[in-house]
């Protein structure tokens, strides 16, 4: 726990807010607040109805960009901790208050569709504009964004851009950085700063990365600008085949992806994983999953490659309306999450997951050095009712692996976090980082993977500490995220002598 920064009591930081957007856009009722002070990531405790703080003072939901920025000149003025949000879908931590009496700047009152621009291919929309919400307004002109991550049901514009989100059709959209034309963000102290839609710039380093992926930490996103295209359902093809070895998914997903096509879903599942979502899949079988979509005569090209791709390999095919009725519900939304919050409550059973990437000759590696060391050294493997693993976003290099463990909960609710996933997660991360990966592929740092930031960037953490200094001096925005903390409540800066020492270029 951090101790408040600011001179101003809770009583204080409420009225000020209050003054500034008035009562109906201030929410400081005690079941909100406790809500409002975690993420998913503490979802066990939370929903044993256990809230240990500290406590935001309030939460604020500005109307309007102007609104924003006054409340952040607000909070830089009185050294006020704001935690930003649109969407609240993170589990890494990210949403989570360790400041007392800080704020918590919720966008999803900014939910306008702004413009859907058909001749240049793009959609500009406010943060708090949920994803589902975007794809039906475009599906009507037979557009879409092409995103389409498992939380596309309640997510937000700006929390995706903001968390580097990324899609199930990844492969062939690219991810949200790959999408975002332009944006509008709030600095700390309430500047407005725009970066203008155009195709591609040369015009010094591309500045849209300085935001996209933020987490809070530098900035709060307004409004985003991104890319559309042209949508043909009818023209979708579905592949699955069950292989006997990872290692063989592995060399299926790359034969396609570097080969130059661009399936829509690229995905291999372990066994385990596999079992999750097809009740009697075999578990002597991993299971690739492929799709092809687009205009007719590419979807066509690209479904033979794959096609072709797996004649070279032992393999036993699965219907493709069966990978498509599967696809139809994968994604979650707050149906979900409520039959989630019950199985907890009723079983003490729980699900996480820690998603890392890799290269292409080091993921079959990667994958059974997790499995071994977690079967051999995690002191509560007894409790793991699944271990699995699955890649779900494939590149010219490399693809990621998302590891998936439940486990029957044997202690205190409170423990459960350090008893299981603190534990587990930190055995995935350390092994991508020994292997030369990247601790976190899509889920973002938050605050739970901030005991590696510095390792994972070595050297260059010298740049992203530039940014913190530049931005954000005082630590206002969402401290503890991205940034680690010291023991002052100050976000630590200094790039670690005995990483920087590892530095190489390429694989360490």
């Amino acid at each position: 726990m951090v101790a408040s920064r600011s001179a101003l009591s809770r009583a204080e930081v409420v009225a000020a807010v209050t003054d500034l957007l008035g009562p109906d856009q201030v929410d400081t009722t005690d079941e909100h607040l406790r809500a409002g002070s975690v993420d998913r990531f503490r979802k066990y405790t939370a929903v044993h109805g256990i809230f240990d703080g500290p406590f935001p003072a309030a939460i604020a939901y500005p109307a309007s960009t102007e609104q924003a920025a006054s409340l952040l000149e607000l909070a830089a003025r009185h050294r006020i901790a704001v935690v930003p949000r649109t969407g609240g879908t993170s589990t890494e931590g990210g949403l989570e208050v360790v400041v007392e009496d800080a704020i918590v700047l919720d966008g999803s009152r900014m939910d306008e569709i702004v413009r859907v621009d058909e001749e240049n291919m793009m959609v500009t929309v406010q943060c708090g504009v949920p994803l589902q919400r975007l794809e039906d307004h475009l599906r009507e002109r037979a557009l879409t964004t092409g995103h389409s991550p498992q939380s596309k049901p309640i997510a937000q514009m700006g929390g995706l851009v903001a968390t580097r989100s990324i899609g199930q059709f990844s492969t062939l959209y690219g991810a949200i950085e790959d999408m975002v034309v332009g944006l509008e963000a709030v600095l700390p102290g309430g500047r407005v700063v725009r970066i203008k839609n155009v195709p591609r710039r040369a015009a010094g380093p591309d500045i849209r990365h300085v935001l996209i992926g933020n987490e809070g930490s530098l900035a709060f996103i307004t409004e985003v600008t991104v890319k559309v295209f042209r949508f043909y359902p009818e023209s979708t093809r579905y592949h699955g085949f069950l292989v006997p070895d990872f290692a063989d998914g592995v060399r299926l997903l790359r034969e396609v992806v570097t080969t130059g096509y661009r399936p829509a879903v690229a995905r291999l599942y372990s066994p385990e994983d596999a079992r999750q979502h097809f009740p009697d899949h075999p578990m002597d079988q991993n299971l690739v999953v492929l799709t092809a979509e687009g205009p007719e005569r590419l979807a066509a090209a690209t479904s033979a490659a794959i096609e072709e791709a797996a004649a070279g390999a032992e393999h036993t095919a699965v219907p493709g309306e069966r990978i498509r009725d599967w696809l139809a519900h994968l994604n979650w939304g707050q149906d979900k999450i409520d039959a989630e919050k019950s199985d907890m409550l009723s079983t003490s059973h729980l699900g996480y997951t820690t998603e890392v990437s890799v290269d292409w000759s080091r993921t079959a590696q990667l994958y059974e050095s997790v499995m071994t060391r977690i079967r051999t050294t995690f002191p509560r493997a007894e409790d793991l009712t699944l271990l699995g693993a699955h890649s779900s976003h494939s590149y010219q290099t490399g693809t990621n692996l998302y590891f998936v463990y439940d486990y029957a909960i044997r202690c205190e609710p409170r423990e459960e976090i350090a008893e299981y996933h603190v534990p587990l997660n930190a055995i995935i991360v350390e092994e991508a980082l020994r292997l030369g990966g990247s601790m976190v592929h899509h889920h973002g740092v938050g605050k739970y993977r901030t005991p590696w930031v510095q390792e994972e960037h070595g050297s260059a953490y010298h740049l992203l500490a530039g940014l913190k200094r530049a931005f954000d001096p005082g630590n206002v925005m969402n401290p503890g995220t991205v940034y680690p903390l010291d023991e002052n409540g100050g976000a630590v800066l200094d790039v670690l002598d005995e990483v920087a020492e590892l530095d190489t270029v390429g694989v360490r």
